[in-house]
């Protein structure tokens, strides 16, 4: 499930909670959270490769600077700026707790709304910018509206390639830049539930997490290998018609109606 939905804009954390809620799984800890996130990693590396060498490669050129010559390190750095955001957003969050907001009510309004927003900015956005043309505040733009992720059933992905999409990004840009977006984003999380686990003396390799690692890999790279090639030649509208009943279906569940 993490791997099928992470990259797609549908709300991975909204679908992990409402599977254990309804089936009655048992939380599966920590360390499967971590393990199920590196494989989501490894796959949007390994797709964005190529990207990812070219960009280090820029920013040894440009030592480590911004630099519109070198498109690939301003990007990079961008990204970085975009990432703050969420940073700072989270730590409070998770301060504060926010348990709450794990209901299958709040998931099913937020999987709603935001759909129907996905499917304005995809109607209404121009497609001429790339991510070469991001300036800062474009960037500032995306990584703040990453912050609403946090409510589950928003979808990270969802909400990032809307923002894109209302700056009048490509489709296809969109969703790439929303999953390098998802490097920092993913790796910074993993290496602080890992340095929680660590703390704690709970690290233990076992054949589960190796599986957890696998299996989150190969459907995330299906899943993104498939939205980009729908990408090149369709709409979100597909994304959003799955979110609006499954955030109906949700909310008449959570009201008893169903």
């Amino acid at each position: 499930m993490q791997g099928l939905t992470e990259f797609l804009p549908v709300s991975s954390s909204g679908h992990l909670i409402l599977v254990s809620q309804f089936l009655g799984w048992e939380d599966q800890g920590q360390t499967i959270d971590v393990a199920i996130h590196i494989g989501s990693l490894l796959a949007v590396v390994i797709y964005f490769s190529k990207d990812l060498l070219h960009m280090g490669k820029d920013l040894t050129k440009s030592c480590l600077l911004p630099n519109n010559k070198y498109p690939l390190s301003k990007l990079f750095w961008l990204i970085v700026a975009a990432t703050i955001p969420v940073i700072i957003v989270g730590y409070f969050v998770a301060k504060s707790g926010a348990a709450w907001l794990r209901s299958p009510e709040i998931i099913g309004w937020s999987i709603l709304l935001f759909g129907i927003v996905l499917y304005i900015a995809d109607k209404i956005g121009m497609t001429i910018r790339k991510c070469k043309h991001l300036d800062i505040n474009d960037a500032m733009i995306i990584g703040l509206s990453q912050c609403l992720a946090l409510i589950p059933g928003t979808s990270r992905s969802g909400i990032t390639m809307t923002a894109a999409r209302f700056l009048g990004m490509e489709r296809c840009e969109a969703a790439k830049f929303s999953m390098l977006l998802s490097i920092p984003t993913i790796l910074g999380a993993g290496i602080l539930i890992g340095y929680e686990i660590y703390s704690a003396g709970n690290i233990v390799f076992t054949h589960s997490i190796l599986s957890a690692i696998i299996y989150s890999f190969a459907a995330s790279i299906v899943s993104i290998y498939a939205m980009m090639c729908w990408l090149k030649t369709s709409s979100f509208t597909p994304f959003v018609i799955y979110r609006i009943i499954l955030g109906i279906i949700l909310i008449l569940i959570s009201k008893n109606i169903i």
